[in-house]
């Protein structure tokens, strides 16, 4: 086998590894390697170790609480989110070690947006973390909107104006925590999303993001793939309290030896909706995927070919590997698997999620209902920050099971809006390949690729995320090889649209319908 040999003393003994040329291999007599994968999410904090084959080893999960200080509001307390990352990281690693093999690298991906202050001596954080959900700068990106300045940050950042992003969220945060403002103006006070945060405690202070993180922000220019001075000062950031800017695969330092034993370096750092990109192997213009967990995020690749949205999609970075930058359009919808959750605690009408699939299943239709989930307003290709959730058509025959198939059947009209999106802007897609914790419902899936007129595939392994951060950080150590060796001849099931034209316009009109319904219920 063609590959290079690399030789090294590890306690005295000479030892060898043996990098292929031609697949992703990387051998060593004395230990097996492995990736852990850090999944930092909204709602939990998860870690996978992955073996040089990705497959998983081991792996652990931990939910953490959700604050909801005013309506509309959506907080996260910092301490929460690093406490349940540490723990779920050492307890995978834990459990794959002693099953033999050891971990040579980490790989982060994280809830996008999601904004916090620290202190970068102390690493102690100012205040909670603004959640991307929340909605509480609404009023600022209205008085940016009215001043024109909306068209200057699609042209250098590819977003649109909303709260949803992460530079009104820095800014209301340095106004609104006592002296943080002056802090970070004197380096006292940092600011970043939840990677740079959990970067920072696992090596001890680093302060790096990625490409795809800083992409998100409202601050970064991604033609020029730099921090932008103007849109710092049009939003009133400073860029010293910014990260540093990296790959999405690449150095970002060791982790402190009293977290896992002994320092491990970090490889890769991607937000989440990236990483699910790279897990699912979307290598070329083209490829697609959507991601089903508390909200939905549809991103379709478009090679080094930065493609500028007339239909209200985002133009972002989807990786950034070897100073290439590989750009996508996306389509984010606020409320999928949250609106599932919505039924179970807040209406109590199931107690468990699986449950939803057999509701929906056991009616014939869905007698005129239908659910608009806009409880944080609504995403692409909409962007209404204001509206708010509607359900219509209700009849004295309507119950339960017809509002939990609406909650179902919303995500897949949402979906089928942001394809319509993308292929009004040129871009020709391939199958629907499809992730996340939702996808395990086969009615949904089935009901999405009759909606959408499209082949869905759900792969056979739904951790696409995490395997997105192992594989960058796999690659960036030499364990795995090209995209395209390691992502071809996956295992997939497949669903078809059965549904007529005629059907598909009748449930499609009604969906719109509500959806005006929805727009009207602005303030």
């Amino acid at each position: 086998m063609a590959g290079i040999i690399l030789l090294d003393y590890n306690g005295g003994k000479l030892v060898y590894w043996v990098i292929s040329t031609q697949a992703q291999s990387f051998k060593n007599p004395m230990t097996n390697p492995l990736i852990l994968a850090i999944d930092q999410g909204t709602t939990s904090s998860r870690a996978i170790v992955f073996d040089q084959h990705l497959n998983a080893v081991a792996s652990a999960q931990q939910e953490f609480e959700q604050h909801f200080p005013q309506p509309g509001w959506v907080e996260h307390d910092p301490e929460d989110i690093w406490r349940t990352t540490l723990s779920t990281a050492q307890a995978a690693m834990q459990q794959a070690e002693a099953k033999g093999g050891k971990v040579v690298a980490i790989g982060v991906t994280n809830q996008r947006e999601t904004t916090l202050l620290w202190d970068p001596q102390t690493l102690a954080p100012i205040g909670r973390a603004i959640v991307w959900q929340d909605r509480r700068t609404a009023d600022i990106c209205g008085q940016l909107k009215a001043s024109g300045a909306e068209a200057l940050i699609g042209d250098k950042t590819g977003l649109l104006l909303d709260p949803y992003f992460s530079a009104t969220k820095i800014a209301w945060l340095l106004d609104n925590n006592e002296g943080a403002r002056r802090g970070a103006a004197e380096g006292r006070v940092v600011a970043g999303t939840i990677d740079a945060f959990l970067i920072a405690r696992l090596t001890g202070g680093h302060h790096f993001t990625d490409a795809t993180n800083a992409s998100r922000t409202s601050l970064y220019n991604i033609v020029d793939n730099e921090w932008d001075a103007e849109l710092c000062t049009l939003f009133n950031v400073p860029v010293r309290c910014l990260p540093e800017v990296k790959d999405s695969a690449d150095e970002f330092g060791d982790t402190l030896a009293e977290h896992f034993g002994r320092p491990i370096p970090v490889c890769s750092v991607i937000g989440d909706q990236q990483a699910a990109a790279t897990g699912q192997g979307c290598a070329v213009p083209g490829d697609v995927k959507s991601t089903y967990g508390t909200g939905c995020f549809v991103l379709v690749q478009t090679g080094d070919e930065l493609v500028r949205s007339r239909h209200r999609l985002l133009t972002t970075i989807s990786r950034r590997v070897n100073g290439k930058t590989i750009y996508a359009l996306e389509g984010s919808i606020f409320v999928a698997g949250a609106a599932v959750q919505w039924l179970r605690d807040a209406l109590g009408i199931i107690k468990d999620a699986a449950e939803t699939e057999a509701i929906a299943a056991g009616l014939q239709d869905n007698g005129g209902v239908y659910l608009v989930p806009a409880f944080a307003g609504l995403g692409a290709p909409h962007w209404a920050p204001d509206a708010r959730g509607v359900i219509s058509g209700l009849t004295r025959g309507s119950g339960r099971e017809h509002i939990v198939r609406a909650a179902l059947e919303a995500v897949c009209y949402q979906t089928a809006d942001l394809l319509d999106a993308i292929a009004a802007d040129g871009v020709t897609t391939g199958p629907l390949r499809v992730d996340g914790g939702m996808v395990a419902n086969d009615w949904l899936l089935q009901f999405m690729a009759d909606i959408c007129n499209a082949r869905v595939e759900r792969p056979s392994n739904l951790e696409t995320t995490a395997i997105g951060a192992a594989y960058l950080a796999g690659a960036h150590k030499g364990i795995y090889g090209a995209m395209s060796e390691v992502f071809s001849g996956g295992n997939f099931d497949t669903f078809q649209s059965s549904s007529s034209d005629d059907a598909r316009t009748k449930l499609v009109g009604g969906w719109r319908r509500a959806l005006a319904r929805t727009m009207d219920s602005q303030e």
